[in-house]
């Protein structure tokens, strides 16, 4: 897809999303965070799908290519796929947006919001068909699209995971 948008002149801005399949199992949830410890990123979404035998922890961090150097170092098994980040603002809503996707008859295949706010506005991961097309068409009806990049403005030093201690 992506010499279409290149001859179409749009790069639709994007973000990793990595799947980690976890036994469901006290500690491993942070036995997963761990692996993120001490690098340079910043985790910015989590979802997490449980179940009785595993879980999927859906996560997002500024720096996909140093998650994906860290989780296979860890052999944590993973997927990855790419995801639109899209911002809602007063205007922006969450309804325009799923109304503007089913005018093209779109799915949105799941949805969850991210930890940090960029511009100050709340932000939402979406995995969903036709990632050109749907990027066009948000953009087309004045939605703003974070890239990776975008989400390390705004105390992309700190950790949302890590809780300020008691001095």
């Amino acid at each position: 897809m992506a010499g279409a948008e290149v001859l179409h002149g749009y790069s639709t801005p994007s973000s990793t999303q990595f799947s980690v399949f976890l036994d469901n199992k006290v500690g491993k949830m942070l036995e997963l965070l761990k692996v993120f410890d001490g690098l340079n990123l910043r985790m910015v979404a989590i979802s997490v799908i449980d179940s009785a035998d595993h879980a999927v922890v859906r996560l997002v961090t500024t720096d996909s290519d140093l998650a994906r150097s860290a989780l296979t170092e860890h052999r944590m098994p993973y997927s990855q796929c790419d995801i639109l980040i899209v911002e809602l603002s007063h205007e922006q809503t969450l309804n325009k947006l799923c109304q503007g996707l089913l005018s093209a008859e779109l799915n949105i295949h799941y949805a969850y919001p991210l930890m940090v706010r960029p511009h100050g506005m709340p932000t939402i991961g979406l995995h969903r068909d036709d990632m050109y097309l749907a990027g066009q068409i948000l953009r087309n009806k004045h939605f703003i699209l974070l890239g990776e990049k975008d989400l390390m403005v705004n105390g992309a030093d700190e950790n949302p995971f890590d809780m300020p201690s008691d001095q």
